[in-house]
């Protein structure tokens, strides 16, 4: 799993800062820790050597278009207000369309491993990381997404490529400054020149959405401080069923119990038969 904190440059900057004010808060667990203890002399050079480690790790994923192959799928960090390709590192020994299937999984809810093509991908190297998307198109615009890790994505979102082309990083966004858009630019034109010579899945002019969405959003209740889920509006103006009023009375879980006849009876035959 790839730590979100390093898709925007002011947190790292804002960790590397983190870390120097808790070293001396780090020096003392070492010291307590007889394990760690012959190691506490050398936390800064370790630090280094993890951080430098990091930045060679391998990056994978996937960059999802829509049927007309005007919109892609973008996540929201958990902290910051950037938009990326969902993507993260790659695990020892594991296989580079495997991780992205992983990552695009845990980020988005998204099964894209009947859909990945090896042979289809755009890769950039940024100093020594290697960084690999792979082409996903054709994903049906009111296909549900929603991630599977804890607290590490909050929002997901349709963004329209013209858009982002353009320069325009507030799609879909709210509120912060600074940049909103991290490793998305650097993929853009081949990304343009893929579609060009990939025709989308459905015609000119069609009945399909070509403006940014917000699919799935997660939100810190401030009253309550609970996590609250909120899914963007559907692409069809079909209302949902409404909900069946939820049972308060007391004594619920005694009501709704029963035993299940069939299975006991079956368990009972086997173990008298045996």
């Amino acid at each position: 799993m790839q730590c979100r904190r390093d898709e925007d440059p002011r947190l790292l900057r804002r960790g590397a800062s983190s870390h120097r004010r808790s070293s001396s808060t780090i020096s003392a667990v070492f010291q307590r820790c007889e394990v760690f203890r012959p190691y506490a002399v050398h936390i800064d050079e370790i630090f280094k050597m993890f951080t430098s480690y990091k930045l060679r790790v391998p990056v994978f994923g996937a960059i999802i278009l829509d049927e007309s192959s005007k919109r892609c799928l973008l996540v929201k960090g958990w902290k910051g207000h950037t938009w990326s390709f969902p993507r993260g590192k790659r695990n020892k020994l594991e296989e580079d369309h495997d991780c992205a299937i992983r990552e695009v999984l845990e980020e988005t809810g998204f099964d894209i491993s009947n859909l990945l093509n090896k042979n289809e991908y755009i890769e950039k190297t940024f100093g020594t990381q290697r960084v690999r998307l792979y082409i996903i198109a054709g994903v049906k615009s009111n296909t549900s997404f929603a991630p599977l890790t804890k607290k590490e994505i909050r929002e997901i979102g349709w963004h329209c490529l013209d858009k982002l082309e353009c320069g325009n990083d507030s799609v879909l966004s709210r509120g912060g400054i600074g940049p909103r858009l991290y490793m998305v630019a650097p993929f853009l034109k081949s990304l343009k020149s893929w579609i060009s010579e990939h025709p989308a899945l459905v015609a000119q002019g069609s009945a399909v959405p070509t403006k940014g969405k917000l699919i799935w959003s997660a939100q810190i209740s401030p009253t309550q401080g609970q996590l609250m889920i909120t899914k963007g509006e559907s692409e069809s103006s079909k209302s949902p069923p409404e909900a069946s009023p939820s049972d308060t009375r007391p004594g619920k879980s005694f009501r709704n119990f029963s035993f299940n006849t069939p299975a006991i009876l079956n368990a009972m035959e086997a173990a008298f038969g045996a």
